[in-house]
């Protein structure tokens, strides 16, 4: 995943956090948000993304009783996050978020010093052995007992060997975890995932949507819970308000497995 730090150029992690209503952002992000919002929706996009992370969490909680998670490209831990879902249902649940911008990573340590049972890891997600063996993963999740691997939005930003990526993840997951992802996808929308993929470009990241047979790879051996794999708006979204734009809606995948 590729993004660029510093308070001089917008940043993706920061820009994210201002379209969910986040204040860990800079008047360049602000600007750049604002100027993007007037021309599609895509604070939407990421208000549907963030949607189906706090339903997937409440799920591992209260249904699986899974009281660890590992939060893969985090960004900033903006609202809604895991840790705060999570944590608000049980106190002792423990939330590593990964990520590899210095600055993300710089905030979110801010923000979850006194936190214990919360921490960051600066690294690539690409790179599955440091992430596993960093003393932080190490200290807060067991992988012998069930953890709920979070590949949330992340997948787009991973341009080499994905599939052995989230391949090499699952291997390290013990019987009963649960991989959880959100996907970006041309199949549907294509003028709006153009522009979010433009957007990302502004910032210095590179997007790569996939079409929902791509997505697929990445879930296979899994045992997928209903209703599968489908539009994040839609999975489980039972009781909540739809979204304000049906484009937002249909720009990206989600899908949940139980190893």
């Amino acid at each position: 995943m590729t993004t660029n730090g510093g308070s001089e150029r917008p940043n993706a992690a920061r820009l994210f956090d201002y379209y969910l209503g986040g204040a860990h952002n800079f008047a360049v992000d602000r600007a750049l948000a604002e100027e993007s919002i007037e021309k599609f929706p895509v604070a939407e996009v990421a208000r549907t993304i963030r949607s189906f992370s706090r339903r997937v969490v409440r799920l591992c909680v209260e249904e699986y009783g899974i009281r660890q998670f590992l939060d893969l490209g985090s960004g900033i831990p903006t609202a809604g996050n895991v840790h705060e879902v999570a944590q608000s249902i049980d106190p002792s649940c423990r939330v590593v978020y990964v990520d590899h911008d210095p600055v993300t990573v710089a905030h979110a340590r801010t923000m979850l010093r006194d936190n214990l049972c919360t921490a960051i890891v600066q690294s690539d997600v690409g790179d599955v052995g440091a992430v596993l063996r960093h003393p932080e993963t190490r200290r807060l999740i067991d992988f012998t007992k069930p953890t709920a691997l979070l590949m949330i939005g992340i997948l787009v930003y991973v341009t080499d060997e994905p599939v052995g990526v989230v391949a090499r993840y699952r291997a390290a997951l013990s019987k009963g975890s649960i991989l959880a992802l959100t996907h970006l996808t041309k199949d549907v929308e294509p003028e709006l995932v153009d522009q979010l993929v433009a957007l990302g470009a502004a910032v210095g990241s590179e997007l790569v949507p996939r079409s929902k047979q791509d997505v697929e790879e990445f879930l296979c051996g899994l045992k997928l819970l209903e209703p599968g794999l489908v539009l994040a708006a839609h999975w489980r979204a039972d009781g909540e308000l739809p979204g304000t734009s049906p484009a937002a809606d249909a720009s990206t995948y989600g899908a949940v497995g139980m190893v």
